[in-house]
C-alpha cells in the first residue's frame, strides 16, 4: 500500500509539473521581490552549462529575460541595455540576459547589436520555469522555437522580464510585462537600480 501511495504521489508531482507551464502570457506566476533566484543548468555563449546561482557569487546584476535574437523588440532593448552598461557598472552592477536562444543564436545576438555584457542560453526554459515567468509557445512560433529549443521541447517562451537581483540572489526590483512590446525604459531602470542597489 504504501509502495502504491508513493507511485500516485510521484505520478501527481510529474503531471502537476507538467500542468504549471500557462498557456499565455497574463497567467504566469513569477517569483516575488524578496525572493531569491533558484538554481537552474543554463548554458553560457561557449556550450558550457552553469548553474544560475553561479551568476551572482556577491554580484548585484541586472538580469533580464528576452524571447531571442529574432524578437526586433527584444534586439531594441538589448540595445538600450548596452547604451547604460557603463552607468550600471559604475553602481558596481553586471548585466546578465538569457533567453531561450541556443549558444549559436546568442553569438549572433552579440555580434549583431555589438553587445559587451553575458548572454546566456535556457533552452530548456528551466531557469524561466523556476522564475514563473515562461509559458506555452503560441501555435504560430511553432516553426521557429522547434529550430532552437529542439523537435521534443516542450515549447515556450519567457516573458520579457528584468530583475534587480542583490549580492545574495535575492530580487530587490522587477519589471514583468506580458505584453511584449512594452519594455523598461533606460531612465526608469536607472532610477531603480540607484535606488535599490545602496
Amino acid at each position: 500500500m504504501k509502495k502504491l501511495i508513493t507511485i500516485f504521489a510521484l505520478f501527481f508531482l510529474i503531471t502537476s509539473a507538467k500542468a504549471q507551464l500557462p498557456e499565455k502570457a497574463e497567467d504566469i506566476s513569477p517569483l516575488l521581490i524578496g525572493e531569491k533566484i533558484p538554481s537552474a543548468s543554463i548554458s553560457t555563449i561557449d556550450g558550457k552549462m552553469i548553474a544560475s546561482t553561479e551568476l551572482f557569487n556577491g554580484q548585484k546584476t541586472i538580469l533580464i529575460f528576452y524571447r531571442g535574437g529574432w524578437c526586433p523588440y527584444c534586439n531594441t532593448q538589448l540595445g538600450q541595455l548596452q547604451s547604460i552598461e557603463g552607468d550600471l557598472i559604475k553602481m558596481g552592477y553586471q548585466i546578465v540576459a538569457v533567453s531561450p536562444d541556443t549558444p549559436e543564436k546568442l553569438r549572433e545576438s552579440l555580434e549583431k547589436n555589438k553587445l559587451t555584457y553575458t548572454l546566456l542560453a535556457d533552452n530548456s526554459g528551466s531557469l524561466a520555469k523556476a522564475m514563473g515567468i515562461a509559458f506555452k509557445a503560441p501555435a504560430n512560433y511553432e516553426k521557429r522555437l522547434k529550430a532552437i529549443q529542439g523537435e521534443e521541447a516542450e515549447l515556450h517562451l519567457p516573458v520579457p522580464s528584468v530583475f534587480i537581483v542583490g549580492k545574495e540572489g535575492d530580487i530587490l526590483f522587477e519589471y514583468i510585462n506580458p505584453n511584449y512590446k512594452v519594455r523598461i525604459s533606460s531612465n526608469l531602470l536607472l532610477t531603480a537600480a540607484a535606488a535599490v542597489g545602496n
